[in-house]
């Protein structure tokens, strides 16, 4: 997906909402476990409420891998019942040596054919760079996470007195452009998207930690929106679990309608 299609479809749907399939077989309503595949029974159920309300949605690989076999048997269905018109993203944070890293790219972008995955940056440029070599594909690079241990090394301050972040930031972009280059920045640091977008004011960012992590929205558009929306905002389990009868999705429905008026408020007229 291009980096117009996307703005397109924010504007459509007036809405920059990202739905993350974190799907938890602990946690989905008890009568699903009785379907031959209730990950993918879940995830059908959720995208089939949430697409009018959404324009992406997050697959965090964790929860698939460590269904073994199986899992990945629910991601590629989950990925291939996706609608077109909503961008998909690999939440994998993947990123080694190139030669591995061109493998996973593949994997994601070629195999699976995922508009866009996560990369880690901390091996550097060469673990960046083969997954930004696929036409309409995105890297989003980790940043500054929404984890509290981001305050570990994220937050350190370089020779610069510049946080180890930033230094990220700034690096990035030698090696992709705002059409095929987008970072994670945490919705629990609203005090830093000023200072992010004077770096990167042009890229798009996902932003998890909206919903039970305790991002405020509000805050998050007024400092890091730029003129053409520029975010997509992760919610979790504060749409996908919001219920868990046998109308898990309709209350999905409505929590993720919510979340869309408010967006709607909030895009740039």
């Amino acid at each position: 997906m291009t980096r117009l299609q996307l703005h397109n479809h924010i504007l459509q749907k007036q809405s920059f909402l990202c739905v993350g399939l974190d799907t938890d077989l602990a946690k989905i309503p008890p009568h699903l476990l009785g379907y031959p595949d209730p990950i993918f029974e879940f995830n059908r159920q959720i995208i089939d409420a949430t697409r009018d309300f959404c324009v992406a949605y997050k697959l965090n690989t964790a929860f698939y891998e460590t269904l073994g076999k199986k899992g990945w048997e629910a991601l590629e269905k989950t990925l291939d019942y996706l609608p077109d018109t909503h961008f998909s993203i690999a939440d994998a944070k993947r990123g080694d040596i190139g030669n591995t890293s061109k493998m996973y790219a593949k994997a994601f972008f070629e195999t699976m054919d995922f508009d866009a995955v996560t990369v880690a940056p901390y091996m550097g440029e060469d673990s960046v760079l083969p997954f930004l070599g696929f036409e309409n594909k995105w890297v989003i690079l980790l940043a500054l996470t929404s984890n509290k241990g981001s305050a570990d090394f994220q937050m350190t301050p370089q020779e610069d007195g510049r946080p180890l972040f930033e230094k990220v930031l700034r690096k990035a972009q030698d090696w992709g452009a705002p059409e095929n280059l987008m970072f994670v920045i945490g919705a629990t640091h609203p005090e830093q998207f000023d200072q992010v977008r004077a770096v990167v004011p042009d890229h798009f960012l996902l932003v998890p930690g909206v919903g039970e992590q305790g991002g405020d929205l509000k805050k998050i558009s007024k400092h890091g929106m730029n003129d053409q929306c520029g975010l997509l905002v992760n919610s979790s389990r504060a749409i996908i679990y919001a219920g868990n009868g046998e109308n898990f999705a309709e209350v999905a429905a409505a929590s993720a309608k919510l979340v869309q008026t408010e967006m709607a408020g909030l895009l740039p007229r």
